[in-house]
Order: C-alpha cells, then sequence, then structure tokens
C-alpha cells in the first residue's frame, strides 16, 4: 500500500512585469459553488466550474511567450528514446513497460537478459495499449502484470480506467500474446489478486453488499477458480469494515517453495499475517509484530524488516532485518541488519543466492548482500554482509529481483546525475553499471551538496541543494524547495528532467528537504512526524526554508515551494502557517480539508498517519492546521497554482476544489488545474505531463526569475 511522486527549455526573454499581471481572480460573474455541489466529481454544476478555472489560468499562463517552449521541452524529455528501460525479472526473462511518441499509452515488452544488456536490445511486444484500447475505444493504462511462477506463460494484466486506483484484471497468454479466451476476468474493482496455482486465484475485491472498508478498499479475500462464477467463489477470511484493506500475496523463495500469505491491514502501518494452507484448506496466523515494513521468503524462512521493536529473547530494534523459521515459531530470529540512529534499511529484494538490502546513512546510500553461514548450532546461523560502495548524493533503488535469478538490477539517479542500472551479481558481491540514460538537460556547472539545520525542537535535519556553482550568496537565486515528510517514505535525489530543463538551465535552484515524518533515518523519524507530531516536519520544512534565506541563497522574494498528495498538504499548511515566507506555493493532488478527509474518498485509510477526528485527543491539531478551514480573510498570501485530478479515486479532487473555492470566496487570486483524467498521478501521459509541466513553468518563472531586471536565459 506504499506508493509514491514533479516541474522545464531555455529562452532569452525580457521580464513580463507589467505586461501580463501573475493574477487569477475569479470571473466575479462565475458564482462559487457549494460544497455540496463540488464534491459530486462527476457532477455537471462542479465541471463546469473546473472548466471555467482550467480556462481562466490556462488564458493568462498559456499568454507568456515561454509557455511552448516549456512545453515541447518537457515532452521531448518525457519521450525521449534515450530513457532507461526499466526491467523486471519474471520466468528468466526481463519485462518492460515503455511510452514514447509512437506509443503515448505504451507497450508492454520482452527481452533476454543478454539482450537487454546489449547497446540495442532485441524487443517482442507482448501488448500494445494504445491499440487496446483504440480496439475496445476504452481509456485503459496499464498498472502492471502479475506473472505465474516458475515460466511467466500466464500473467494477469492489470488495466484501470484514466489512471484510477480501481482495476480491472485480465489473464493474458505471453505465447500467444492475447488475452485468454474465457480466461481470469476480474471487472472494476478496487482490488488485489494474486496467483495460488495456474488454475486458482486468491482475490480480493468489492463482492457486493458488506465486502469494503470505511476507506473503500476490500476486506475479504476469496477462492477463484477457473470456469467458476465470481459468485461462487469461496471465502476463505473476512476482515471488517474498520480495516484498511484484506488482500492476498504469495511469496517465492529461492528453493521453489511458495507461502499463500493473507495480510490484513488494521490501518496504514499495522498488519496481521496468516498462511493459507491450500492442502488443509486451513489458515493459521504468523507469530510477527503487527508493524512490517517488508516480509520476503528465502530458503524456507522468512525476511522480515521490523518497523517496531519487537520483544522475544531479547529486544529486536525497529529497522532491523531478520530471518524466520514460519513452520517453527519458537526458534528465535536471524539479525541481518540492526540499523543505529543514522541508517535505514530500504528496498529489499530475494534472489537465488542471498537477500539484497539498500542501506542508508545519513541519506547516503550503500548496497548490502546477505548470505546464511550454514551450521552454526541452535539453528541461529549468522549472516555473511558483503557491502557495495555507492558515490554520494544519489539514490539507489532495487529496480528488479527473481529468486530464482543470482542477480539483481539497481538503479541509481542522482538530481544533476542521470539513471544508471547496475547489474548485481549476488554471488560473487559485485556490480557492474550496464546503462546510463543521457543527459536529458544541461547540468555543466552544477553541483549538489549536502546542508544540515537544526529545527525548532533543536534536531538537525539534512537538505539537499542543487545550484550553478558559480552561483552568488545574495539572497537572489530563485528557488524551488520541495519534500514530503510522511508515510515513512524518504525523498532521495532523483532525475527529473522537467526541472532541469526548465529550472536549473535558466538558473534556478533546486532545494529537497528530508524532514521528519518520512522514511529517511528509519521508523523512528517517521514516528517523529505522525498525528499531533506532524508539526514536526511543518517546523522542519519552514526551518530549512529560514536557512536558506540566512545562508543568503534567496530571500522570501524568490522561494517557491512545491509539493503533491501528503507533499500537498504540506504545502497547504506552510501557505497558511507561514505565508510571509514564500513567494510562490504548487499545491498538487493535495490534502486540504483535515476536518473531513476520513470521509473523502480513501482518507479513511491514512488515520494512522495523521489521526481521528473523533479522538478528543487528536481532534485539536487537526482542526488547528487543516489549511481549508486555517484561510484568514485579512492574511495577505502568496498566489498559489492548485492542480488536481477529476479522476484521483484515491485522494479525490475535491480537497482542492474546496479549497480553491474559498480562496474566491475571500477575494484571493489564485491559478488552478484539473486535468480530467490520471488518477492520484494527476497525470498518465506524456503531453499532459508536458501540459501542467509548463504551466507550472511559466507560474515559477514569473513568481521567481522575472522580479530582477536582468533577463534569465
Amino acid at each position: 500500500m506504499r506508493r509514491i511522486l514533479l516541474a522545464m527549455t531555455s529562452l532569452v526573454c525580457t521580464s513580463l512585469i507589467g505586461a501580463v499581471p501573475l493574477q487569477a481572480k475569479a470571473d466575479p460573474a462565475f458564482a462559487v459553488p457549494s460544497r455540496a455541489v463540488l464534491e459530486q466529481v462527476q457532477g455537471k454544476q462542479a465541471l463546469d466550474w473546473v472548466r471555467a478555472q482550467n480556462s481562466r489560468s490556462a488564458t493568462l499562463l498559456q499568454a507568456d511567450p515561454r509557455y511552448q517552449g516549456f512545453y515541447d521541452s518537457v515532452l521531448k524529455v518525457e519521450q525521449a528514446s534515450g530513457r532507461l528501460p526499466l526491467p523486471d525479472q519474471a520466468g528468466g526473462r526481463i519485462w518492460n513497460f515503455w511510452q514514447d511518441a509512437s506509443h503515448p499509452k505504451g507497450i508492454w515488452r520482452v527481452t533476454t537478459r543478454s539482450s537487454f544488456e546489449s547497446t540495442n536490445p532485441d524487443w517482442t511486444t507482448e501488448l500494445d495499449i494504445d491499440a487496446l484500447s483504440k480496439q475496445e475505444k476504452r481509456d485503459w493504462v496499464f498498472q502492471g502484470a502479475d506473472c505465474l511462477s516458475p515460466d511467466a506463460r500466464r500473467c494477469l494484466i492489470v488495466l484501470s480506467l484514466s489512471g484510477e486506483d480501481a482495476s480491472f484484471y485480465r489473464e493474458f497468454d505471453t505465447v500467444t500474446k492475447s488475452f485468454v479466451p474465457g480466461g481470469f476476468a476480474l471487472p472494476h474493482s478496487k482490488q488485489r489478486a494474486a496467483w495460488l496455482d495456474r488454475d486458482t486465484l486468491l482475490v480480493s475485491r468489492d463482492w457486493g453488499s458488506d465486502s469494503m472498508t470505511r476507506s473503500g478498499y476490500p476486506f475479504s479475500v476469496r477462492l477463484v477458480k477457473r470456469g467458476e462464477k465470481l459468485s461462487d467463489a469461496r471465502e476463505l477470511y473476512r476482515g471488517t469494515q474498520e480495516d484498511m484493506i484484506v488482500e492476498p500475496e504469495m511469496l517465492h523463495d529461492n528453493q521453489g517453495k511458495q507461502i499463500a500469505i493473507i495480510q490484513r491491514n488494521l490501518d496504514f502501518f499495522r498488519s496481521e499475517y496468516r498462511v493459507y494452507d491450500p492442502t488443509t484448506q486451513k489458515l493459521s496466523l504468523l507469530a510477527l509484530p503487527q508493524k512490517i515494513g517488508f516480509l520476503g521468503y528465502y530458503a524456507g524462512k522468512l525476511i522480515v524488516r521490523l518497523d517496531q521493536d519487537w520483544k522475544l529473547d531479547k529486544t529486536y530494534t525497529q529497522g532491523s532485518i531478520l530471518a524466520l523459521d514460519p513452520a517453527s515459531p519458537q526458534t528465535l530470529p536471524e539479525v541481518l541488519v540492526a540499523p543505529d540512529a543514522h541508517e535505514t534499511t530500504a528496498d529489499i529484494g530475494i534472489t537465488s543466492k542471498g537477500v539484497v538490502a539498500i542501506i542508508y546513512r545519513d541519506v547516503q546510500p550503500s548496497v548490502r548482500v546477505y548470505r546464511p553461514i550454514e551450521g552454526q548450532e541452535h539453528g541461529r546461523a549468522p549472516w555473511q554482509a558483503t557491502t557495495i560502495a555507492l558515490p554520494a548524493n544519489v539514490s539507489a533503488s532495487l529496480q528488479s529481483s527473481d529468486p530464482s535469478e543470482a542477480y539483481a538490477t539497481l538503479k541509481l539517479e542522482g538530481y544533476i546525475a542521470p539513471p544508471q542500472l547496475w547489474s548485481l551479481d549476488v554471488s560473487a558481491g559485485k556490480a557492474k553499471k550496464i546503462k546510463e540514460t543521457p543527459a536529458l538537460f544541461d547540468a555543466n556547472g552544477l553541483v549538489t551538496e549536502q546542508y544540515w539545520v537544526k529545527s525548532t525542537d533543536g534536531v538537525s535535519v539534512p537538505y539537499f541543494v542543487v545550484h550553478r556553482s558559480d552561483w552568488k550568496l545574495n539572497g537572489h537565486n530563485p528557488v524551488l524547495f520541495t519534500a514530503y515528510g510522511g508515510f515513512d517514505l524518504s525523498y532521495l535525489p532523483t532525475y527529473y528532467a522537467d526541472i532541469g530543463k526548465t529550472w536549473l538551465e535558466r538558473g534556478g535552484v533546486y532545494v529537497v528537504g528530508n524532514i521528519r515524518g518520512g522514511g529517511e533515518f528509519g521508523p523512528a523519524w517517521h514516528e517523529a512526524g505522525m498525528k499531533s507530531g506532524r508539526q514536526h516536519a511543518y517546523d522542519d520544512f519552514a526551518a530549512i526554508g529560514r536557512d536558506l534565506g540566512k545562508r543568503g541563497i534567496a530571500d522570501r522574494d524568490h522561494m517557491g515551494i512545491r509539493g503533491r498528495s501528503n507533499g500537498g498538504l504540506l504545502m497547504g499548511v506552510e501557505f497558511t502557517q507561514h505565508p510571509d515566507l514564500w513567494k510562490a506555493v504548487i499545491i498538487g493532488v493535495p490534502l486540504l480539508d483535515m476536518e473531513h478527509f476520513e470521509t473523502m474518498a480513501a482518507g479513511a485509510s491514512w488515520a494512522a498517519e495523521y489521526g481521528h477526528m473523533a479522538d478528543p485527543a487528536e481532534r485539536p491539531f487537526l482542526e488547528r492546521i487543516s489549511p481549508l478551514q486555517q484561510l484568514k480573510k485579512d492574511v495577505t498570501y502568496p498566489v498559489p497554482f492548485i492542480f488536481t485530478s477529476t479522476k484521483d479515486d484515491r485522494v479525490g479532487p475535491v480537497h482542492a476544489r474546496l479549497f480553491a473555492a474559498h480562496l474566491a470566496e475571500l477575494g484571493k487570486n489564485f491559478f488552478y488545474y484539473e486535468d480530467t483524467e490520471g488518477g492520484h498521478a494527476g497525470t498518465v501521459n506524456a503531453k499532459e505531463i508536458a501540459r501542467e509541466r509548463a504551466l507550472e513553468a511559466v507560474y515559477l518563472s514569473r513568481s521567481l526569475m522575472d522580479q530582477d531586471s536582468s533577463p534569465k536565459q
């Protein structure tokens, strides 16, 4: 359930101050709809208002002569042929989903490992989403594929309409390259499915009355047999409406064994795990703590990352990676990793020759390979670790691994370092670069530095700054500052070519804060920013903003901030708590009504992160920070750019609509853009991404760059 996150060409132009004012007041002739109207996501009155706001804002921003150049440059990098083909391993082959100018919706394709690692891989197209959409006259968005081990001949293709979380599952034959006639087909629902065997699925979905949680996710897992009607599926496990979601998963180890798991998510962070035995048709509860960040399977043992301390014979600290014998729960765990306060374990993968983990220390990565040393007494074998050093100021992620393969693929990238793919030989504990994206923007003269600042309570918080090496610390550097700070998700160095083209190439400074609430320093860093502790995250962000001023990097008139989803909430809070610190604020697919978020879209599922309005101890904080309710008529705010998606069925567009409407009622200026498709991603194809980013680029340029007399290149 944890998933996560941005802004573009080099043009010579003179200042537009006085030519086209940076204002976007609501048309007084167009009345602000009521809350009840705006809550009707597809209602005519609401969509009429959305179209009017879109048109008003786009007209002002697209009138800027730079807009088309921004649009063209973003479209070019989004469709660049030199982008990395990101691999998935299955059935001894490499799979990839690819979008470009010829395939805007994308193709799902396959090749061999040796071909993939060559300069020009020989791809075979399995499924063309553009052709499928045209043939079936539906706006299909590819959401992934789950292929049956070991040969990956049969796969469940996951498709959504316009990028919604709700999806369709359809069985596909990778040999005939076609959907299986009469095969498994799960209609539209928020759902999860996993292969038990070739003729059996474990499925959680909307089964009808009393099968969905308050969060809008399924809580009933059933056994679906080939050729059987969905209505005849036998229920294996039922949670409650108060759960977040109940979902199935199949774990495979390097010895060909598998375990069927039914995971009952009590909330976003706490879960119970049950093993389903198809032979006895019984379920057994695993003796695990409720906060688990990873669950895998290697050599007959469960590989677990603890997100809480676990007391057995001793206390196993949160963030540790352990190996446990599911058949012998009384056997004490083996420790692979026990991180200190400066470390966190990120991605974990299972291969045929060991367990691979990405470890960050002070937000700097390394790779470790763990292999058990057999023959130790009491079954508590130590694990041998091999560490592979990586460059500084980059991020590393485990792009692909497979329990039947002795290698894994790593992805490395930085703010100014184009993405690279590395092949990791697990047996040898060595990695080599196999592919690199050609530079998509000019990074000559750019450097990345890591700074630290003390927050309000004295805690040191790191942040990255990307800037020109010859910058002047005069407070006039235009800054785009972003962070996330939630859900145990780390905001790590990422190569955003659109930001490179429209911001960095033109002299802008890019800043990323590693504030509390994220996972940069493990579960404790996250927990410090949960519920009422979330004010720590907001204070961390403001502290970085002030530090940028103290260092002479940027004053208020040159400071812009951006965030989306939970980061959009962060922007809303910074907008209302510190309107004097920022000149520009981009608020994307946001939560903004924290007094009602639990009843909006999938909001109930995030109460473990934010708190419950019904809890007298948690309600005051939500009321105090809720951006929608904190807007004041007598406060001068920066002019924000708000964007969302009509098709977002996770956060939903209503938060953004209500915020913009209230600004209009208060007579405040704002820009608004609501994409009619795209789901929670906001946009789903290169042209829509280019349009939205180009609008942002004009907004940022006019807010932060055009105020100085010298033209910006």
